[in-house]
């Protein structure tokens, strides 16, 4: 008999760019599609309405919802389209008024290089330069619960990314995008299926299996 169980509802935010981007997306895409990361996309929402995010919805059979400030919101988007979960895949503006149990980030970086203005290739030359100036070893992919802070809410993954002489900030972000493709479903599929969880306020109370326990060192 075919289990007709639904399964959890993930809303992917990724910005991209108008002429494409969206890689994080679609390597949770691909990952859903071969059964990896066992959840529905129900829709993908991106400020760029004809950019490279839409395109990759499309092409996979995805609702395609464009974001605009002035015309819709997220605490429009998510109740709307039924979503129970929502993941932040290179997502650039603030996220307000969500369930911060429900709604978690990926981050090119650990979040001491995090905050307003710190997305992209911008994060990338401050921790290069943090490197070249002595004052850290290396790098890291980062996922965190998302609140009303800004990267201001738990980490419950960080996997450290090495740093080399010869390194440009270009050169640095395709490194950590790399590591953040072979990790972001797995650890995506941990958090919607609550092997990692938290109660949306007390940082004290996340949930991290010991075996997948890369925690930022206190």
């Amino acid at each position: 008999m075919k289990n007709t169980e639904r399964k959890p509802r993930l809303l992917i935010f990724a910005s991209g760019t108008k002429d494409g981007g969206g890689s994080g997306f679609e390597a949770l895409v691909e990952a859903q599609k071969y059964g990896m990361l066992d959840v529905e996309i129900v829709g993908a929402v991106s400020p760029h309405w004809q950019g490279g995010v839409r395109k990759i919805a499309e092409r996979n059979g995805i609702p395609f919802i464009p974001y605009s400030e002035i015309l819709c919101s997220e605490s429009i988007i998510i109740p709307a389209i039924d979503a129970e979960w929502v993941a932040l895949s290179g997502w650039l503006k603030k996220i307000e008024g969500q369930d911060p149990k429900t709604t978690f980030n990926i981050h090119p970086a650990r979040l001491a290089f995090g905050g307003r203005g710190m997305y992209g290739i911008h994060v990338h030359r401050a921790v290069l330069g943090a490197f070249q100036k002595g004052l850290i070893k290396d790098t890291a992919v980062s996922m965190h619960f998302v609140t009303e802070e800004y990267d201001g809410g738990p980490v419950f993954f960080e996997y450290p990314v090495p740093i080399y002489l010869t390194d440009t900030p270009e050169i640095l972000q395709e490194r950590v995008k790399s590591v953040e493709h072979l990790f972001q479903w797995v650890i995506t599929d941990m958090v919607i299926h609550k092997k990692i969880a938290w109660d949306g306020k007390d940082p004290d109370s996340l949930v991290v299996p010991k075996g997948y326990r890369f925690l930022p060192k206190k």
